[in-house]
């Protein structure tokens, strides 16, 4: 089941970086583009598990502060030679306010 969840304004994320989110399943990386487009990325890179938010942002890439993976924002995979994905998460702007898609749990009963 999804859910979107209020994160902040865009002004609350520089241009050309990011915020991290912190999840049930794990810290997400929101990124803003020089564009104002917004992208959410787990905070990981599928390299080594570098944070993916202290990289740098260009274009609609991230570089990886530890060894230079190159990751599409969209789809969180790695841009060749490169090699390995990172999960990508559904965002939006309305009105300037930045919402995110998380997978929640769903209960299944017992039998």
């Amino acid at each position: 089941m999804t859910k979107w969840i209020e994160i902040g304004t865009l002004n609350d994320i520089p241009v050309l970086g990011s915020r991290v989110v912190r999840t049930a399943s794990g810290d997400i990386a929101v990124f803003r583009t020089s564009d104002d487009e917004v992208f959410a990325l787990d905070d990981r890179c599928p390299h080594k598990g570098g944070p993916l938010s202290q990289g740098i942002v260009h274009n609609k890439r991230v570089t990886c502060p530890l060894h230079n993976f190159v990751i599409e924002l969209k789809s969180g995979t790695a841009v060749a030679p490169d090699e390995g994905c990172t999960r990508a998460h559904p965002t939006k702007v309305e009105n300037g306010v930045v919402w995110l898609s998380v997978q929640t749990a769903v209960a299944v009963p017992a039998e």
